[in-house]
C-alpha cells in the first residue's frame, strides 16, 4: 500500500494520480488544499496526533508492505531579518514535525510486517545557498539526519529510509517563484530545464525497488550545484 502525504497538489498529486492510473493501491493525505476529487484522499492535519491515530486505526491498521511518500510541505519566502517568528516556526513544524508524526505512527506496523519504504522529499536548497528560504532549507536539511538515523535503526527489518533532494520541477511550489527569477534559476541548471513529473516518479520507483539503497540522499536536480 502506498501512502502519500501532500497528495492534493504538486508532486504529491502527480504521484497519487500516476499510481492510481497504474492500478496501485494508494491512499492520499491532504490538509489545507482541498482537492476536487477526494476518492482515496483523507483530510488530516499532520500536526494533530489524534487525527493521525484515527487515520491509522480506521485505514492503516491491517495494511502490509507500506510505502510512505512524504510530499507534504510549506514554505515562507523572505529574508530572516524580516521574518515573522510564528510563520518561520510553522514551516519547521509542518515540514519536519509533520513528517515525524506520520512516520512515528506507521513505523511500528512496518517493523511488524518486516517491510517498509519511507521516502522523504527534501530539496536542493538544503545544500545550495538560496536567499529567502531559511526556514524551508532548515526543515529540509533536517530530513538528512532523520533518514540516516532511521535507516540504521530499521534496516534489519527490511525498512529503508531515503530522501530525494528535489531541484526545481514543473510541479510543486514553482508557481510561487516570480517569472524573472525562475528564468534565472533555469539558466543555472546544466540541463537547461525543470524536472519533469515522470522523472520524479521514476526516482521514487527506483527507491522502492532497491532495498539495498538506505539512508541515502538522491540529488534530482539536473546537475544544479
Amino acid at each position: 500500500m502506498i501512502i502519500i502525504t501532500g497528495a492534493s497538489r504538486g508532486v504529491g498529486r502527480f504521484l497519487f494520480d500516476s499510481y492510481i492510473k497504474g492500478d496501485k493501491n494508494v491512499i492520499g493525505i491532504f490538509n489545507k488544499t482541498i482537492p476536487e476529487d477526494q476518492d482515496n484522499l483523507h483530510k488530516i492535519d499532520l500536526l494533530d496526533l489524534s487525527q493521525i491515530e484515527i487515520f491509522y486505526n480506521n485505514i492503516c491498521k491491517n495494511l502490509d508492505e507500506i510505502v510512505l511518500i512524504n510530499c507534504a510541505g510549506i514554505t515562507d519566502a523572505g529574508f530572516l531579518h524580516k521574518s515573522n517568528n510564528e510563520d518561520w516556526q510553522e514551516v519547521i513544524k509542518v515540514n519536519l514535525f509533520g513528517t515525524y508524526n506520520i512516520v512515528r505512527q506507521l513505523l511500528p506496523k512496518m517493523r511488524e510486517n518486516n517491510f517498509g519504504r519511507i521516502i522523504n522529499f527534501s530539496s536542493v536548497v538544503a545544500e545550495k545557498s538560496t536567499p529567502g528560504v531559511s526556514a524551508y532549507a532548515t526543515s529540509k536539511s533536517a530530513l538528512w539526519g532523520f533518514a540516516k538515523s532511521l535507516a540504521i535503526e530499521n534496516a534489519s527489518k527490511n525498512i529503508t529510509v531515503n530522501n530525494i533532494n528535489l531541484g526545481y520541477s514543473e510541479l510543486g511550489m514553482i508557481d510561487k517563484v516570480p517569472a524573472d527569477f525562475l528564468q534565472k534559476i533555469i539558466d543555472q541548471i546544466p540541463m537547461g530545464r525543470l524536472c519533469k513529473g515522470e522523472e520524479i516518479k521514476n526516482t521514487v520507483d527506483f527507491i522502492i525497488n532497491t532495498p539495498y539503497l538506505n539512508g541515502s540522499n538522491i540529488n534530482l536536480n539536473g546537475g544544479l550545484i
